[in-house]
């Protein structure tokens, strides 16, 4: 199994949509395509959608440790809406902490205009190791 096999058992990001490109240590690369599903009443992409493409993308950074490692905290600020195409989250862990790592997640568009900036941190489950025979 590898950090991706891992990170597809997340069934409400895959319901979203979400799709892990990308994980190295300390980072991450997720994308989702805005489909019909994912407008608000105001016919562009639901903050929510957008926070669980982060959020997923922010989980694969911190986990790229093989030590599961559970979000404490979480914060978007979103800067530019969109209605169609595919949204793109880079994490990177800023801080790698033994036990409260912290990652910044960039939200960009198809043309790399920045969406969203989600900052959050975590906490490492001592002795909880994530198997992975090929790790990212």
């Amino acid at each position: 199994m590898t950090l991706k096999d891992f990170f597809k058992k997340d069934r409400f990001a895959a319901l979203a949509g979400v799709e892990l490109l990308e994980v190295k240590q300390g980072y991450a690369k997720a994308c989702m395509l805005v489909t019909p599903e994912h407008l608000n009443g105001g016919g562009v992409c639901q903050g929510g959608a957008l926070f669980t493409l982060a959020d997923l993308a922010c989980a694969a950074a911190f986990n790229s440790h093989l030590i599961l490692t559970l979000g404490t905290s979480a914060n978007i600020t979103f800067m530019a809406n969109v209605s169609e195409g595919y949204v793109f989250a880079e994490a990177r862990e800023l801080v790698d902490h033994p036990k409260m790592p912290y990652a910044e997640i960039r939200v960009t568009d198809e043309t790399g205009r920045l969406l969203a900036v989600f900052t959050s941190s975590g906490y490492r489950k001592k002795g909880a190791v994530i198997p992975a025979d090929r790790p990212l």
